[in-house]
């Protein structure tokens, strides 16, 4: 099984190849807060790029890149998107079916299969083998009751896989019930969320999960060590929170920018 913790920054992608990981995915959410935009294509296009861009320069694994909804309407937009994201660095991107329209929560899925057939053809053009993992948001956005949410699922992964995606990926499931029962349905590799609150990884594997991502969850946590060292330092005037966690600063130089 592929594990992907997400980049937010140069310094955070080398930490995590750093670790022995055999790929980096950037988290979409990460990038923005760390620019200081909230998620959800609040970012523009360039910065994102740029962002992906700097990790991509920076690692010698492979990056996938997180852009969303491909910030476009059209097929021909979202492909443009995605060809820089290419010429960014990128070998693989997450694509999502999403929108932020609380009328219509999720694309019409006949214009998501074409424009994942753009993204194909835009690789292809490239010469670039990008791997797609494309993304439905049905349980992310509350699509439905249960039981249509889920056969809507299947339905939607699958036929994404059929357009040309490489992996199919559901966000907000962390149930091993379900996550065992879309691996068992869904025709393609199935990535989950990885981290609280969902199984841990070999339980994932065992349940059929072949790629987990922990998307904004390092962020997450990264920021909840900041916000619990600044309340301590002011509460009490201690670092304990600091204490064990410090990566020396001569290492983290040498990291970001190793002496040739």
């Amino acid at each position: 099984m592929l594990i992907l913790p997400n980049a937010w920054d140069v310094a955070s992608a080398k930490i995590i190849e750093q670790a022995g990981f055999n790929a980096v995915a950037t988290t979409s959410a990460g990038v923005a807060w760390s620019l200081g935009y909230a998620d959800g294509e609040r970012i523009p296009r360039d910065e994102m790029l740029r962002a992906v861009e700097r990790i991509a320069r920076a690692v010698e694994v492979p990056v996938s890149a997180d852009l969303e909804a491909g910030y476009g309407e059209t097929p021909k937009a979202v492909a443009e998107t995605m060809r820089l994201a290419i010429e960014a660095g990128a070998v693989g991107v997450n694509f999502e079916d999403g929108t932020q329209r609380a009328d219509t929560p999720l694309r019409d899925i006949e214009l998501q299969i074409e424009m994942i057939q753009a993204i194909r053809e835009a690789a292809k053009d490239a010469d670039v083998p990008l791997v797609i993992n494309a993304r439905t948001d049905t349980y992310l956005r509350g699509v439905g009751d249960e039981e249509s949410r889920f056969a809507d699922t299947v339905r939607r992964a699958n036929a994404y896989c059929a357009a040309g995606a490489d992996c199919l990926f559901v966000p907000h499931v962390s149930d091993a019930a379900t996550i065992g029962q879309l691996a068992r349905e869904i025709e393609g590799p199935l990535n989950v969320i990885a981290g609280p609150p969902a199984p841990a990884i070999p339980e994932l594997e065992r349940l059929g999960v072949r790629r987990a991502s922990l998307g904004p969850r390092v962020i997450q946590a990264a920021l909840g060590l900041v916000r619990r060292a600044a309340t301590e330092l002011r509460e009490r005037g201690t670092y304990e929170t600091m204490s064990d966690l410090l990566i020396p600063f001569t290492e983290l130089q040498r990291l970001v920018a190793p002496t040739p």
